[in-house]
């Protein structure tokens, strides 16, 4: 089992049970699953640039990603309906928590100046998104091999209610959150 899985279910559920007076452990926000991002818009000029993205998001995760498609063409970007342009992947349970601890703890502290997390970044629904611009802080990636340093979108999905329900939780389980 996952290490953060199991602090969740031993020790943060009954902080957040304390914290918010739930009546039950099925009210007490989770983590759902985790969403990664890495727009490729080089992929219009050099195509084989999304195959390397696409296999180094697979290192990163740990699952083979989806190529996202244009839906439509913008003449301004060059860019025809149906041109691959992304690459995206869903993490859920042990996948999902692995990514997570690697996230927090090994990946998040090799950024340069690191100062912690906005705290700002909720959508209202108690999801969480970061935005990282160096794919390269994560350990699985070989960094002479690397063709382009682009940039990720992860968006974690809670099901918590309200964005302090999901603070909450994020802290407990380790987020660097900076102060306002």
């Amino acid at each position: 089992m996952a290490r953060i899985k199991d602090k969740y279910k031993k020790e943060i559920q009954k902080l957040l049970i304390e914290e918010f007076k739930y009546k039950n452990k099925m009210q007490v926000p989770m983590l759902k699953k985790i969403s990664i991002n890495m727009g490729v818009g080089e992929a219009l000029r050099n195509p084989k640039l999304i195959d390397s993205v696409q296999a180094e998001l697979a290192a990163i995760t740990g699952q083979k990603p989806v190529v996202k498609k244009a839906k439509k063409a913008i003449a301004t970007f060059k860019l025809r309906k149906g041109a691959q342009i992304a690459c995206a992947v869903t993490l859920h349970g042990n996948k999902m928590y692995e990514f997570f601890d690697r996230l927090i703890n090994i990946a998040l502290p090799k950024v340069k100046d690191f100062r912690g997390l906005s705290p700002k970044s909720f959508d209202g629904n108690g999801n969480y998104t970061i935005g990282i611009r160096e794919h390269i802080i994560f350990p699985e990636i070989n960094y002479d091999k690397v063709e382009k340093i682009l940039g990720m979108n992860i968006t974690i999905v809670t099901s918590a209610k309200t964005n302090a329900e999901s603070l909450s939780l994020l802290k407990y389980l380790g987020v660097p959150f900076r102060d306002k």
